[in-house]
């Protein structure tokens, strides 16, 4: 059978453009009584990436690292900065981090962790069009967006990054393949106290919906 891509959860940013009382990822998603709703903005995406069925590893930072053992087991944690860490540095350090810790995979789904509504689905669908292309990513109504996967074959360009740029020098390099989704999730990150309003607004919005006749 052949193995799977791994979902690399990354939570180790900094999160400097966000002014609210805690770190971003800290926040919670909503106030209300169902276990979803009193998720961090982390713990909701790693439940995300759970329920994909795909293997998952998160690479944090120590202050996350409790938070994040009460979901996935400590083996699939990759910790960066304090207690003996290689320092956070930018997306693109940790993107090698999770890759280098994986190099088995059948692939990697780069899934930022400040992205709590992708759907468990979309990061499926996103899976499964690797193949023919070695990157495939999501796109809602046209409009790029993430989870961006990478295959196998890329491990050795993956790797070597490092730095704030991520993955870009490598998707300009190498063909990718979009795979449609009805998730406008992929398109909503969370870098200030406004888009965690937009976060809660789409997620009210949403079970709001699923609870009508």
């Amino acid at each position: 059978m052949k193995t799977p891509p791994t979902i690399i959860v990354l939570g180790a940013g900094r999160g400097s453009r966000y002014t609210g009382p805690r770190h971003k990822l800290a926040e919670p998603l909503g106030l209300g009584q169902g276990h979803a709703d009193g998720d961090s903005v982390l713990g909701r995406t790693v439940r995300n990436a759970l329920a994909s069925g795909l293997p998952v590893l998160v690479v944090t930072t120590a202050r996350f690292a409790d938070e994040v053992a009460d979901l996935v087991a400590k083996r699939d944690i990759v910790v960066l900065g304090e207690n003996g860490g290689a320092a956070p540095g930018g997306m693109g350090d940790s993107i090698a981090a999770g890759v280098a810790a994986r190099p088995g995979a059948g692939g990697w789904l780069v899934m930022p962790a400040d992205m709590p509504l992708v759907r468990p689905s979309t990061m499926a669908a996103v899976a499964a069009g690797l193949g023919p292309h070695p990157v495939a990513y999501a796109q809602y109504q046209g409009r790029r967006g993430h989870p961006v996967a990478f295959g196998g074959e890329l491990f050795s360009e993956l790797v070597r990054l490092s730095g704030e740029e991520g993955a870009r020098r490598i998707l300009a390099r190498f063909p990718g393949q979009a795979v449609e989704v009805d998730d406008p999730g992929v398109l909503l990150d969370m870098d200030t106290e406004a888009d965690l309003a937009s976060l809660r607004a789409h997620l009210a919005n949403t079970n709001a919906s699923s609870t009508r006749p």
